[in-house]
């Protein structure tokens, strides 16, 4: 027998049952990881989970690294996946401003693979998103509005996924994305296994989607010198906390995302929560956008009739220069839209003209809508004017008042 098949049974054992090496006497302490499962984006639209609690939660967990969802490639050039607020919003910024090490975890297939199993690229966007579905604008229905902080670490809340990883397509053509998960999640746990590794006797906080949290768990649970600990174990950030760990661009996102995009349609708007949100906007200081919030705030909830909201849009466009939002969500600037609002790429500015000519098309001035329309694609680009007529029409087409949108 040749030495190199000597050496493949040698090492055999080692892939099929796994190595287990005994601690070194006087090693070093066991990393604590903390899997934090998330729904994407809900901080948005629950006051109980808002980006303030996940910062001050991030700042109580003290770690030494965040691991977050996307992968090392497309971190390293700044390119995140559009809807996971969670991550490029709240826990990038402040591993940056502590000084925290960032740890990109995620796997996905090369483009070539995606196309091939799903006939498109799983990150482009087509250029007019659907309002729902794959690919479509992210809203979220009444029961998100009391989703806790730490709804994932209760395992039986994602039974639904536990049974959808266990259970192949009833149709084996249909199995891929079954498939992937469980790849994606397996190498997930390994990179994080490798980040332990690297911050040994000291903490790990990961952020990711709820889906793959109990999977990891399961995958790590035996890993040498690692120890799981749950979130919930450290204790809810009380409210002053969460007050504190507040910021300006939280707050804009909040209100933009309730306000301004799709889940205003939804029926499905916390309005206390955004009320405050809009509020500690107007208390740091009148700004074109808090105006802007104000007048869409006061309008959807009926405080203000629609020829007072077209006033007030008009006279904010005359003033409102060339002001833009501390936050919008948008990956590609090339588009007039993000991943939450097919607006949401406009300035202050060109929302209040779109915002005056929704009402005045509700109130029957279809010339008058037209004109304000005109004015409010001036100087976008080609692509944008196309895209942004494109949502128009659509807007009209679903026979909805645009006042409710």
């Amino acid at each position: 027998m040749s030495k190199r098949w000597l050496a493949v049974l040698w090492l055999w054992p080692l892939f099929v049952f796994g190595a287990a090496p005994t601690p070194a006497p006087g090693a070093a302490a066991a990393t604590r990881v903390i899997v934090l499962g998330v729904d994407h984006g809900v901080q948005l639209v629950s006051e109980r989970d808002r980006p303030a609690a996940l910062d001050a939660f991030l700042d109580r967990a003290r770690p030494d690294a965040i691991c977050i969802e996307r992968t090392p490639e497309a971190f390293a050039r700044g390119d995140f996946y559009e809807f996971t607020y969670e991550a490029q919003d709240v826990a990038v910024p402040f591993a940056r401003r502590h000084g925290i090490a960032l740890c990109p975890i995620d796997w996905e297939p090369p483009v070539e693979d995606q196309k091939l199993g799903f006939g498109l690229a799983l990150d482009a966007p087509p250029e007019l998103r659907p309002l729902k579905g794959f690919m479509g604008f992210l809203s979220f229905g009444q029961e998100a509005l009391q989703r806790d902080f730490f709804h994932a670490d209760d395992p039986a809340r994602l039974d639904k996924v536990r049974t959808w990883a266990a259970t192949p397509a009833a149709r084996a053509r249909h199995d891929l994305p079954r498939r992937l998960y469980l790849y994606r999640t397996y190498l997930q746990a390994q990179r994080i296994a490798a980040a332990a590794r690297a911050h040994p006797g000291g903490t790990v906080v990961v952020v990711i989607g709820e889906f793959h949290k109990h999977d990891i768990e399961a995958i790590l649970a035996e890993q040498p010198g690692l120890r799981l600990v749950q979130p919930s174990s450290l204790g809810r950030p009380d409210a002053r906390a969460v007050e504190a760990h507040d910021r300006l661009e939280y707050r804009t996102a909040v209100a933009s995302f309730n306000l301004l995009g799709v889940q205003a349609a939804s029926g499905a708007v916390d309005y206390a929560y955004v009320g405050r949100a809009v509020a500690a906007l107007e208390a740091a200081g009148a700004t074109p956008q808090s105006r802007l919030f104000r007048l869409r705030l006061d309008r959807l909830q009926g405080r203000i009739g629609r020829d007072a909201a077209i006033a007030g849009y008009r006279a904010l466009a005359a003033e409102a220069g060339a002001a833009g939002f501390a936050w919008t969500g948008v990956k590609d600037a090339a588009r007039v839209d993000s991943w939450f609002d097919p607006f949401g790429n406009l300035d202050v500015r060109r929302r209040a003209l779109l915002e005056a000519a929704r009402e005045t098309r509700a109130g029957g001035d279809g010339a008058g809508a037209d004109a304000l329309l005109a004015a409010c694609v001036e100087s976008l680009s080609p692509r944008q004017r196309e895209q942004l007529r494109g949502y128009w029409q659509r807007d009209i087409a679903a026979a909805k008042p645009p006042a409710s949108l």
